[in-house]
């Protein structure tokens, strides 16, 4: 039987997980996935240099939100290391690993490429090089929001420049879309470092390999507010857009044609995937492959059906982010090693499955 074009189209760039409903029911997933939640950050909380028990973790949190309600029987340092020191990191892992999760399912539904990915298309990088030209140039037009503001506009333009380059003939390959976004990256990482060669400041240096290595240290109850504002935003806007996402699976032919204005929703969501990326990028650097990998295990859990793998793929990141900070806190304990080192230990093997993965699909197809 001869396929139409729309339809060798579509069935030619299709995810390469079944669009079924996955093997696991989302009833069973979700609590697990929470209850996973609750150990990594208790666990996260609690190790450290100074132990702090899973009792005394909780205690000291639920006195702090209703006073007197526990009996207080831990040491002041405990409190201390728990709320200023402990507490806000953690929670940036979950804020940063639900958003970088989030942010990698939208992107390889925009492009329908499995191996899309903030840090393999170059997002990372541009949000980078916006956050470095401010620092070098010392310009705070919009005073604590002048950061992530300009790691947002790289961000975007990364992002942007990355799909020009990977789009031709109507369609985006995945080879081309990934040399496009190493090429992209590249690019703006050593822009990013004559600016700060020749800026001559010992304190910008330090900064951008914090960036490009990717930490959570030093987070403060202030750090938070607004990634976590941005995840949430970002959130909202995919659960009300799960259809339109579900729409693309099938090709941007095939979407139009079921009523989805393709262009205007892919440059909604161009818009808020590249301001996720670029807050998250100024308040923890650059953390790679946790939008590659979390997306795909989730649809490898419950299926491409967009409903049930955006929650899912969102606990996941968090999950992963926060053990994997934890890792980094204790595996070559007194010394802390970036948590982008270790996301890209785990995420290296894993894109080079995909890619196999992807290579043996693209074979067997008619």
């Amino acid at each position: 039987m001869r396929i139409g074009r729309p339809a060798r189209r579509a069935a030619g760039s299709a995810a390469p997980v079944r669009r079924g409903g996955g093997r696991l029911s989302v009833a069973v997933v979700l609590p697990l996935l929470v209850a996973g939640l609750v150990a990594a950050v208790t666990a996260g909380i609690a190790v450290g240099s100074v132990a702090v028990s899973p009792a005394d973790t909780w205690g000291i949190m639920l006195h702090r939100v209703v006073p007197g309600w526990v009996e207080v029987s831990w040491p002041a340092t405990h409190e201390r290391i728990v709320l200023s020191s402990r507490l806000p990191r953690v929670l940036l892992g979950v804020v940063a690993g639900a958003g970088l999760a989030l942010v990698g399912m939208v992107l390889q539904a925009l492009v329908r490429n499995p191996l899309a990915d903030p840090s393999l298309l170059g997002v990372s990088s541009g949000a980078t090089l916006g956050a470095v030209l401010v620092v070098v140039s010392g310009v705070g037009l919009f005073g604590v929001y002048s950061l992530p503001l300009s790691a947002f506009l790289g961000a975007l333009v990364a992002l942007v420049t990355v799909y020009l380059l990977a789009r031709t003939g109507g369609r985006t390959g995945s080879t081309r879309l990934v040399l496009s976004g190493v090429v992209v990256g590249q690019v703006f990482l050593s822009a990013s470092s004559l600016l700060i060669m020749t800026s001559g400041d010992p304190h910008a240096s330090t900064a951008v390999t914090r960036w490009t290595l990717g930490g959570l240290g030093g987070t403060t109850w202030q750090t938070l507010t607004l990634p976590s504002a941005v995840v949430v935003l970002l959130l909202a806007a995919l659960a009300a857009r799960t259809r339109s996402l579900n729409l693309l699976l099938a090709g941007e032919e095939a979407a139009t044609t079921m009523g989805l204005a393709v262009g205007r929703f892919r440059t909604e969501m161009f818009l808020l995937t590249a301001l996720v990326t670029g807050v998250i990028v100024a308040v923890s650097g650059v953390i790679g492959f946790v939008g590659l990998m979390m997306p795909h295990i989730a649809r490898l859990l419950v299926g491409a059906d967009h409903r049930r793998a955006l929650p899912v793929a969102t606990l996941l990141g968090a999950v992963f982010l926060v053990l994997a900070d934890l890792a980094s806190r204790t595996l070559a304990s007194p010394e802390e090693l970036p948590v982008g080192i270790l996301t890209a230990l785990s995420g290296a093997p894993f894109f080079l499955w995909l890619m196999h993965r992807e290579s043996r699909g693209r074979r067997g197809r008619p």
